[in-house]
């Protein structure tokens, strides 16, 4: 919501900057899509690697009650 009312300020106060940005903010969006995608992939990985680390203290830890 904040960002449709600063739009609407933006478009009312200097609407060649609100159309620039109308215009540019797809394209900036798929350019930065794949440092998005390589974003999640190394966190993944991080987390398996956290996950594989941690193991050996997850089955040795206490035992498990029925």
């Amino acid at each position: 919501m904040a960002k449709v009312l600063l739009g609407c300020i933006v478009l009312v106060l200097c609407w060649p900057l609100a159309l620039l940005a109308l215009v540019l903010y797809p394209i900036v969006w798929v350019l930065l899509l794949p440092l998005r995608l390589i974003g999640i992939a190394v966190g993944g990985v991080l987390e398996l690697i956290r996950a594989v680390i941690f193991l050996p203290a997850r089955l040795l830890g206490s035992p498990r009650r029925a």
